[in-house]
């Protein structure tokens, strides 16, 4: 066997690996989603209103955690479809807050529109990373890492937020332990709690 053979194979699989990091680059100007067989609309169809949103002039509905959150990505602004990106914007009420949650397919950028928010994010030897960052400042929560929110001002605050992915996804931790039907008997052993606690975080963060 070439002596260089081995060599050559690791250097493959690692640009192979690292070239599925994030979405591909597109290979046409646009590809606006179509309902046929087609992949794409022909572009000659496409119109001005594909590629503009108004979903975030104001703020969406506001959850028992004083959080209103509107995703736009692929999934309602067909326009993104093969860019690679995403946003959100996120309102806080006072006391509000963006319970620890990771997207497992993109990295956040997260820019402060208004207020102060108690923001940070937390790798994978458990260290934290945060600081109250106010209107005007920018925060970066790496790929895939467990981050959170809160306003600590005395006034509503809102984000907006950038992802590196047309669809970054989204895990809430409390629901995805508590919410998702994962054995009792494991979460008694791992939180140290007893069944008549867990079923009422089951109830709380069960899929509505």
């Amino acid at each position: 066997m070439c002596p260089k053979l081995p060599l050559l194979l690791v250097l493959f699989l690692y640009y192979a690996i690292t070239s599925l990091g994030s979405d591909p680059d597109p290979v046409q100007d646009f590809c606006i989603p179509s309902t046929g067989i087609a992949a794409c609309k022909n572009s000659s169809a496409a119109t001005v209103e594909d590629f503009v949103f108004s979903g975030i002039k104001f703020p969406g509905k506001f959850s028992e955690t004083g959080l209103a959150a509107t995703s736009v990505n692929v999934n309602i602004f067909p326009g993104l479809n093969i860019l690679g990106m995403s946003f959100v914007r996120a309102d806080f009420e006072v006391g509000g807050i963006n319970m620890p949650h990771f997207h497992p397919r993109a990295t956040e950028i997260a820019f402060v529109l208004e207020g102060k928010i108690y923001s940070g994010f937390v790798d994978t030897e458990n260290r934290i990373f945060a600081k109250v960052i106010e209107k005007g400042e920018v925060m970066v929560f790496p790929k895939g890492l467990l981050h959170f929110q809160m306003n600590v001002a005395d006034m509503p605050a809102t984000i907006l937020g950038s992802f590196d992915s047309q669809n970054p996804g989204l895990v809430r931790i409390p629901n995805a332990v508590f919410g998702s039907g994962i054995e009792e008997k494991l979460l008694e052993k791992a939180f140290g709690l007893n069944s008549k606690e867990i079923a009422k975080l089951r109830k709380r963060f069960a899929p509505h």
